[in-house]
């Protein structure tokens, strides 16, 4: 199992780079945007292979788990990381115009750090939802234990993000 979630991740960044190689190299806009639907198509592949894993009998495992944390950061964060590159592409290869910098202090730095955490907040509860659908579809809570041990460390992780992102609206950073 934690070979097919580095080769999905592995997928999502082969189609990425094919995807805007294609896209602004290559001049092939449609060959672009096919590669560039494909990037989705990595967490439906993960999903439904964690699914019949568990279905055919798989012990569950903390990799199911960290299927259901790379499905929730993807569709969480995904679409801003394909955006990130995009700009970056488009201005290297392109000519589009050069990538904004995030904002590095003051009222707006804040603004993106709470906005990065509800993110984060917005992946941890897919992953959550995820792996309540691997629960319900093995159908014996008991034997599903095991996924659900990833959340614990993952929700420390999410209580230091608030603490640290939520900071800079009390303390802004200063130029």
């Amino acid at each position: 199992m934690i070979f097919l979630i580095v080769g999905c991740e592995i997928g999502f960044w082969v189609l990425l780079m094919t995807g805007l190689a294609a896209r602004y190299l290559l001049h092939a806009r449609r060959l672009g945007n096919v590669l560039l639907v494909g990037v989705p198509m990595v967490d439906l592949v993960l999903l439904a292979a964690s699914v019949v894993d568990l279905r055919r009998g798989a012990p569950a495992s903390p990799a199911h788990g960290l299927a259901a944390i790379y499905i929730g950061v993807s569709l969480a964060f995904g679409h801003q990381m394909i955006r990130w590159a995009d700009r970056r592409f488009a201005h290297r290869f392109a000519g589009g115009p050069a990538p904004v910098k995030a904002p590095r202090t003051g009222r707006a730095h804040a603004a993106r750090e709470r906005g990065q955490w509800l993110r984060h907040l917005l992946a941890y509860i897919v992953g959550a939802a995820v792996l309540g659908v691997f629960t319900v579809l093995v159908g014996d809570v008991h034997r599903t234990l095991k996924l659900w041990a990833v959340m614990v460390p993952w929700g420390l992780v999410l209580a230091i993000d608030f603490v640290i992102s939520f900071s800079y609206t009390i303390a802004p950073r200063r130029r």
